[in-house]
C-alpha cells in the first residue's frame, strides 16, 4: 500500500509537471499575444497550433489577468463548451478544411448579444440567469463560418452609460490603466479585445458604445449605415439607433468580421436597406489609398477647450499633421450652424429618441420572457438592484414627458436635418470624410463620468463613422480619430482607417496585461 501510494504520488507529480510545462509553453508563445486573425489562421492550418490550444491560451489570459493582477473584471459568462467546440472544428480541419478565415477563432461577445452557450443578462442582476437558449443573427453567423464563442463580456448595465458598470459585475477596469474606466458601454468587449482575451469582439451602439470603447481601448471600431447589420437577438435599447458591430485591433481583423456578420436579415427590416449596398468582401476591397486625392473636413466644435482635453487635442493635431505630410488636404470647418448643430448634438434633447424608444423596446423584448422577474422598463427602473448611476439617468425619463409621441416625431426629424446638413457639408467643400475626436478627453479614472458627446453625429443621422487609434494623451490612456462619411461608405472609410494605420501605427498592447 505504501508503494502504491508512492508510485501514485509520483504519477500525479508527473502528471501535473507535464501540464504545467504545457501551460507554460502556451503561455510562452508571444507570436500569439496580438496575432491578427489571418495569423492564427496560418498557425492552424500548417499545423503550428490546434484551436484546442489556441483556446487554452486565452482561456488562460483571461484566468490572468481578469481577476487576477489588473483584475480587469471585462468577462461576464464562460463558455463552459468552448474546448468540445475547438475539438470539433479541429478535427473539421482535418477533414475537410477551413470554412473561412475564422474558422477555429475564438470571438469575445458583448453580453447584450443571446448566445446559445452562455446567459444574456446585459450586465444586471435583475435578469440573473437569463438564457434564451438561441443565437442573436451576427453570432450565428460568426459560428457558421467557424468562430468559436468564447466568452460574453461586461457592458454598461442594459448599455445605458460609457464607463461599464453594473450591477451584476461591479466596474470593469480598462487595461491600459486600471484605475480608470475602458469606456462604455462595449467596455467589457474593448478591455478584453486590448487585452488579448480573444482574436475580436462584438459590441453595439446606440450613441458611442463601439466607437468610445473602441477610443479608450487602443482599437479600431465600426459603426455602420444603420442597416447594415442585423439587430435580432441584440437586447434593444433603442430600435431606431442601436446597431452592433467589431471592435478589433487591426482593420483587417475588422473586415475580417463584417464580411462574416453584414448584410439582409429577415428578423430585422432595417437590413433591408442594404440590399445592393455592401461589397462582396470588405477585405478583398481593402487596400492603402494615394492620400494625395483626399479631401478630409475636421469640424472644430467637435474638439473640446478645457484643460483636461489638451492630451486628446494634441494627438489628433499630430495625427493630421501627418495626413497633410502624406498628401491630404485638411480642411478646417468653422460656422454658426455648425456650433448651433454641435450644441444641438449635446443637448439633453438629443437623446429623446433613445429614451422614449428604450421605454417600449425594452418593456417589449421582457414580455417576450414571462419566466423574467420584470415585465416592463417602469419595473427595471424601480428594481433596488439596478445600479445607481443608471437610476439617476432613468428616473426622469419615467415621467410622462418622455411619451409624447409628437416630440418624438420631432427628434427623428431633427436627425433627419442632420444627416441632410453632413451631406451637404461633405458636397459643398468637396470633402472625402468629416473628422473629430471619437472622446474628447481620455479616460477618466474609476467613478467619474465621461463628458464626451460626440457619438450623436453617427447616431442620429445613420451615417457611418469609424474610430482610429491616433495614439496616447497625457495621462497615457489611448486617443482616437473619429471619421464620418456618406451612407454605405464602408469602404472607404476602412481603407482611409487601413492607410492610417499603415502612416502612423498607434497599436500597442498594455502593459499591465503583458
Amino acid at each position: 500500500m505504501i508503494g502504491g501510494g508512492n508510485h501514485m504520488h509520483r504519477f500525479m507529480s508527473g502528471l501535473f509537471c507535464w501540464l504545467f510545462v504545457l501551460v507554460s509553453e502556451l503561455l510562452a508563445q508571444p507570436h500569439l499575444l496580438e496575432a491578427s486573425i489571418e495569423d492564427l489562421q496560418a498557425l492552424l492550418d500548417e499545423g503550428d497550433i490546434t484551436s484546442v490550444e489556441l483556446v487554452t491560451w486565452y482561456q488562460q489570459r483571461i484566468d490572468n489577468y481578469d481577476q487576477q493582477g489588473p483584475t480587469l473584471n471585462a468577462i461576464q459568462h464562460h463558455n463552459s463548451s468552448a474546448l468540445a467546440q475547438a475539438k470539433a472544428l479541429d478535427e473539421e480541419r482535418e477533414r475537410s478544411g477551413s470554412r473561412s478565415l475564422l474558422h477555429g477563432i475564438p470571438v469575445l461577445v458583448k453580453d447584450n448579444y443571446e448566445t446559445i452557450d452562455m446567459p444574456t443578462t446585459v450586465g444586471s442582476a435583475i435578469i440573473d440567469g437569463h438564457w434564451p437558449k438561441r443565437d442573436a443573427t451576427q453570432v450565428a453567423r460568426l459560428r457558421a463560418a467557424g468562430a468559436i464563442m468564447l466568452a460574453k463580456t461586461t457592458m454598461h448595465e442594459f448599455a445605458y452609460g460609457w464607463t461599464t458598470r453594473g450591477s451584476a459585475f461591479g466596474v470593469t477596469r480598462n487595461p491600459y490603466g486600471p484605475e480608470r474606466h475602458p469606456g462604455g458601454s462595449s467596455g467589457g468587449t474593448g478591455a478584453a479585445v486590448a487585452a488579448n482575451f480573444g482574436a475580436v469582439g462584438l459590441g453595439s451602439d446606440t450613441c458611442g458604445s463601439i466607437r468610445v470603447p473602441a477610443a479608450h481601448n487602443n482599437l479600431f471600431g465600426l459603426r455602420g449605415t444603420q442597416g447594415i447589420s442585423s439587430r435580432a437577438g441584440i437586447v434593444p435599447l433603442s430600435s431606431s439607433r442601436d446597431i452592433g458591430g467589431p471592435l478589433a485591433r487591426s482593420v483587417r481583423d475588422l473586415a475580417i468580421t463584417l464580411d462574416a456578420t453584414v448584410g439582409y436579415d429577415p428578423l430585422d427590416v432595417q437590413t433591408a436597406e442594404s440590399f445592393a449596398k455592401i461589397p462582396d468582401s470588405y477585405l478583398n476591397e481593402l487596400r492603402q489609398v494615394d492620400l494625395a486625392g483626399w479631401r478630409i473636413g475636421v469640424l472644430a466644435d467637435w474638439f473640446g477647450d478645457e484643460p483636461q482635453h489638451s492630451g486628446v487635442n494634441d494627438r489628433i493635431e499630430h495625427l493630421l499633421t501627418e495626413l497633410s505630410n502624406a498628401g491630404a488636404s485638411i480642411v478646417r470647418l468653422t460656422s454658426p450652424a455648425l456650433t448651433v448643430m454641435k450644441a444641438e448634438s449635446a443637448a439633453p434633447g438629443a437623446f429623446f429618441v433613445d429614451d422614449y424608444d428604450m421605454k417600449r423596446d425594452l418593456s417589449a423584448y421582457l414580455q417576450r420572457y414571462p419566466a423574467l422577474p420584470v415585465q416592463s422598463f417602469m419595473e427595471l427602473a424601480k428594481d433596488e438592484r439596478l445600479s445607481r448611476d443608471v437610476v439617476s439617468l432613468w428616473e426622469g425619463i419615467l415621467s410622462a414627458n418622455y411619451d409624447s409621441r409628437q416630440t418624438y416625431l420631432e427628434r427623428h426629424a431633427d436627425g433627419r436635418e442632420m444627416r441632410t446638413e453632413l451631406l451637404m457639408l461633405l458636397q459643398a467643400n468637396d470633402l472625402d470624410v468629416l473628422a473629430y475626436p471619437t472622446a474628447t478627453e481620455e479616460a477618466v479614472k474609476l467613478g467619474e463620468e465621461q463628458s464626451h458627446f460626440n457619438c450623436k453625429l453617427a447616431a442620429a443621422s445613420g451615417l457611418p463613422a469609424i474610430s482610429v487609434p491616433a495614439g496616447f494623451g497625457n495621462y497615457e490612456m489611448p486617443v482616437a480619430l473619429e471619421l464620418l462619411a456618406e451612407s454605405w461608405a464602408e469602404q472607404e472609410l476602412l481603407n482611409l482607417a487601413y492607410t492610417i494605420e499603415q502612416l502612423a501605427p498607434a497599436r500597442k498592447p498594455p502593459r499591465h496585461t503583458p
